[in-house]
């Protein structure tokens, strides 16, 4: 009876014996933990040798002292090579038992660092568009000037410095209008993911001759629904972001992968999917510095001397607005 009501927890639940090798473990465990009963049954997981070791030493001490333990957020090394996050209690049942409980992290960790990014970029645009209402006014009323006073001039050879500033407030207008990102309605569609991928690859092939462009597609993935046109331009931002910091840094075979996957069960800010088309653009440089990454979406920030910062605000999807089936 106890069994089986620790199968259908969502907890993870864990019963090691002295030696911490596992006796027992609920089908949570074997998700969260990526391995089956009949795999890791007799034997100690890898992911408690964690920290450098530190994990184990803590789980054999709270044997030793009959004593309960438990640490926030630890860090787990799976055998598949991800790192997850997790709360975890030791509750020593007798000198030779131990109950291992885990109670993942990543999500809810994930979901605090959306829902603070996603109030930032709300206050970043109603400061946007504040600006943008008083930037835009005077260079209308600039450029309007300049226009009339080309009329008036009476040297034609005077006309070059008149078309130099409507030139200058056209330029900033239209800066404006890219910080303010795209100003027509999302046109949603059937759209088949890859060949938004395929699109951007061609794009980028033409650019670039020091990169390589690699596929990793999982070609189980249905059609989804997006806009296209948008799609193409947050993922070209975000794969032409990563091999200009390849063609200006030193990595040799600088290199760059257009990855799909599907996620089961993914939470988008606030809401849950059941699935999600998930596109991963993963290149070999030397990654974002870590001053940097709080703020890399934000309009106006680049880690590059020349860059404008507005490639990725633009690319940034609101999770609340976000179609259910896709995720970039």
């Amino acid at each position: 009876m106890h069994q089986r009501l620790l199968e259908h927890l969502t907890t993870a639940v864990v019963l090691l014996d002295e030696q911490l090798r596992v006796r027992w473990l609920n089908p949570a465990a074997e998700a969260l933990l990526g391995v089956s009963l009949t795999r890791a049954g007799n034997t100690v997981l890898e992911c408690l040798d964690g920290e450098g070791g530190r994990i184990s030493a803590m789980l054999r001490q709270s044997l030793r002292d009959q004593h309960p333990y438990t640490q926030r957020e630890a860090l787990l090394l799976l055998n598949s090579g991800e790192n997850i996050t997790v709360d975890y209690t030791a509750t020593p049942l007798s000198p030779r038992e131990l109950l291992l409980e885990f109670e993942s992290r990543d999500r809810l960790m994930r979901i605090s660092r959306e829902e603070t990014l996603i109030a930032r970029q709300e206050m970043v645009k109603v400061l946007t568009r504040g600006l943008a209402h008083e930037v835009k006014n005077p260079l209308g009323g600039i450029r309007g000037a300049a226009q009339l006073l080309e009329r008036d001039l009476p040297d034609e050879s005077l006309t070059e410095f008149t078309r130099i500033i409507v030139e200058e407030a056209d330029r900033l207008r239209d800066l404006v209008d890219r910080m303010l990102g795209p100003n027509k309605p999302v046109q949603h569609g059937p759209l088949n993911i890859h060949a938004v991928l395929e699109r951007v690859r061609t794009l980028l092939e033409a650019e670039t001759q020091r990169v390589s462009l690699a596929r990793d597609y999982d070609p189980s993935l249905p059609d989804i629904t997006g806009d296209e046109a948008a799609l193409i331009q947050a993922v070209l931002n975000v794969a032409r972001n990563a091999v200009q910091a390849l063609e200006e840094s030193a990595t040799t075979e600088p290199a760059v992968i257009l990855r799909t996957r599907a996620r089961r069960q993914f939470t988008l800010g606030a809401e849950r999917h059941r699935l999600v088309c998930e596109v991963s653009i993963i290149d070999n440089g030397p990654g974002i510095p870590e001053a940097l990454r709080e703020s890399l979406f934000y309009p106006m920030i680049s880690g590059r001397a020349e860059g404008s910062g507005l490639g990725l605000s633009i690319s940034q999807v609101d999770p609340a607005s976000a179609p259910g089936a896709d995720r970039v």
